[in-house]
């Protein structure tokens, strides 16, 4: 079957498969395929004045199959628009899947870069891997280049994992960084050089792991960022050490120095982006605004996935912004076109906001803020929202302070904040995750805890302290929103602001078309 063909048939699949969807845990402003699997986000750039998102993707299954690229669109990365299917497998150079890669705008030519995976026996997960490239003059049709593969094989001490291909173009040379492991079990990231994007020049190794951080490295990204160079990765094979590394597989980061003519990355300690349960093979873009902007698979493998129950699983985070403060630490926050999303504001710190408010416990608002003890619970029957709290801790005597979602099922999705031992955490125990559903996160406060959070239909997002510490979560409640609730143990706190937005929909009435 020729690839456009294959194309043309994943989308009559595709087709057929979403009109039997159900619509329960379907997210609102999240990217995710009309039907089927989805992981890893591939290829993100800004092409013709759009930026454009790629998806590992798999478009016969609600199950992990072959993989083929889909497509989305949007000028301002909020409102997404499906494209057709834009890379299908089955050709000598990618014949069992087109795997992980990343797009560039070469002159006017937009080009994906990506892996062809080949099994040499399946059974076993035995297969080889190489990387091929595909071109498209409107951004939405590509070709894949006859020279594929335009890097046939690893290096000589290389394992057969093989594969992400990150490109960028610095000064006048292209760049690629490559997922790799050695044939010892360590996870590495090797980089390579090309004048024209289809002859390349292995350079040796750019960062590897000192044997305590996994035998594989997926998903590579590196780039500069705020006078420093910061190199991204997913380290598959790190062992649990107390609150840190608790998901099967990690997404971090390193933070140095780099020396170009030397590939000489000089850097310090890996460090997880995300401490929430679902984040994984983060990519970023520079825009034309200068944002080094990032999204990452919401999801993780071998978990539990009860929407392919219903006909789809994975989704995108929603893009956020990467910012090193003075410290080293890599913030994120959400984009700020995110307030496109918003619908109908709630200020929920006052008695009189919401009609249907019950306060327990709880002092009278004044301007300055109000005073919580115990709890403090208003009705909110919005399934997507946009929610900040403040918390004066200067002002507050409690030991924990935290917000709890209720649904009218009885689920809770829990956030609380320890005070002394500066960690914030996530309980989904009770909304869909109830093995190891908690999440913690390190935060140290300067007397202020502020909680910016977004909630879709089974996901959760949480930035606290100016995207100091991020939580990522996808939750799968069984009733929908029914109220709000901030809690205090051991003596009250200071609410500096407590408020909410209603968030539209973009995908409703979207969903018929591919």
């Amino acid at each position: 079957m020729s690839t456009l063909h294959s194309i043309q048939h994943a989308a009559q699949a595709l087709q057929l498969a979403r009109e039997h969807i159900n619509p329960q845990y379907r997210l609102g402003y999240h990217i995710a395929a009309p039907a089927n699997w989805i992981n890893d986000p591939n290829g993100m750039v800004q092409f013709n004045g759009e930026y454009h998102v790629f998806y590992q993707h798999h478009p016969y299954d609600e199950n992990w199959g072959p993989m083929h690229w889909g497509h989305v669109k949007s000028k301002d990365l909020v409102h997404w628009e499906h494209c057709p299917i834009a890379l299908a497998p089955g050709d000598d150079c990618d014949r069992d899947g087109c795997f992980s890669g990343s797009a560039v705008d070469n002159d006017g030519e937009l080009t994906l870069i990506y892996t062809g995976h080949h099994y040499t026996d399946r059974a076993q997960d035995l297969f080889t891997q190489n990387q091929n490239i595909a071109v498209s003059r409107d951004g939405i049709h590509f070709d894949k280049c006859g020279v594929n593969p335009v890097i046939a094989e690893p290096p000589a001490d290389s394992a057969h994992h093989f594969r992400d291909p990150k490109v960028w173009k610095h000064e006048d040379t292209w760049y690629m960084v490559l997922g790799n492991a050695t044939q010892d079990g360590h996870g590495r990231v090797i980089r390579y050089h090309s004048p024209d994007l289809r002859n390349w020049t292995y350079d040796g190794v750019l960062a590897a792991s000192d044997g305590t951080l996994g035998f594989m490295w997926e998903c590579p990204d590196f780039f500069e960022l705020d006078g420093r160079y910061v190199l991204l990765c997913s380290p598959q094979g790190i062992e649990r050490e107390e609150d840190r590394y608790l998901n099967l597989f990690q997404t971090g980061y390193l933070i140095g120095d780099y020396d170009y003519a030397n590939n000489d990355f000089q850097h310090g300690e890996f460090r997880e982006m995300d401490h929430g349960h679902d984040f994984y093979a983060v990519q970023t873009l520079l825009d034309d605004k200068g944002r080094r902007i990032a999204i990452g698979w919401m999801d993780m493998w071998e978990s539990n996935m009860p929407t392919k129950q219903h006909g789809w699983a994975g989704a995108l985070t929603l893009p956020r912004v990467l910012r090193l403060n003075e410290a080293g630490q890599l913030l994120m926050n959400p984009v700020e076109e995110t307030a496109l999303l918003r619908r109908e504001f709630f200020s929920l710190g006052e008695a009189n906001a919401v009609n249907t408010t019950t306060l327990v416990d709880a002092s009278v608002p004044t301007d300055e803020g109000f005073t919580v003890e115990h709890s403090y619970k208003v009705d909110m029957k919005k399934s997507l929202l946009e929610i900040c709290t403040v918390f004066d801790l200067s002002q507050s005597s409690a030991e924990q302070v935290g917000l709890t979602l209720h649904s009218d099922a009885g689920d809770q999705t829990i956030i609380t904040y320890d005070v002394a031992a500066g960690k914030l955490t996530l309980d989904a125990s009770q909304s869909g995750k109830p093995q190891d559903g908690v999440r913690t996160a390190p935060l140290q406060h300067e007397g202020q805890l502020t909680l910016r959070i977004f909630v879709d239909r089974s996901s959760i997002e949480i930035f606290a302290n100016d995207g100091l510490a991020t939580l990522t979560s996808r939750i799968y409640p069984t009733g929908t929103m029914a109220s709000l609730e901030l809690t205090t143990v051991g003596g009250n706190a200071v609410v500096q602001e407590w408020t909410c937005w209603s968030l539209n929909d973009v995908w409703h009435g979207q969903q018929a078309q591919a």
